[in-house]
């Protein structure tokens, strides 16, 4: 494993940027009507994700501080996912 130099470097965050990317391409192709709804939800969470991950790498010298901002980055992936779980249920008509 290499040093980390940048929270650019983690896993964590490297995944949370591919996760918002795909549902970023995903969420196109949902129904017009959820636009400014759900789809702007579930991408606002996603991207926080990482923002979240970012933040914490800036506080990660102080424990505390750090600790909290990746609590929220953990409440903004699990706000993601009950978006997802919202979204099969409702078979909204997704086109591929």
């Amino acid at each position: 494993m290499e040093y980390v130099k940048s929270f650019r470097d983690l896993e964590v965050y490297k995944l949370s940027r591919q996760l918002s990317r795909e549902i970023f391409e995903v969420s196109k192709k949902f129904p017009k009507e959820e636009m400014y709804s759900l789809i702007d939800q579930i991408r606002r969470s996603s991207r926080s994700v990482g923002a979240q991950i970012a933040e914490a790498w800036a506080k990660r010298k102080y424990e505390k501080h750090f600790v909290s901002k990746l609590t929220d980055a953990d409440g903004e992936q699990l706000e993601t996912q009950h978006w997802i779980v919202h979204i099969f249920p409702m078979k909204l008509q997704i086109t591929y």
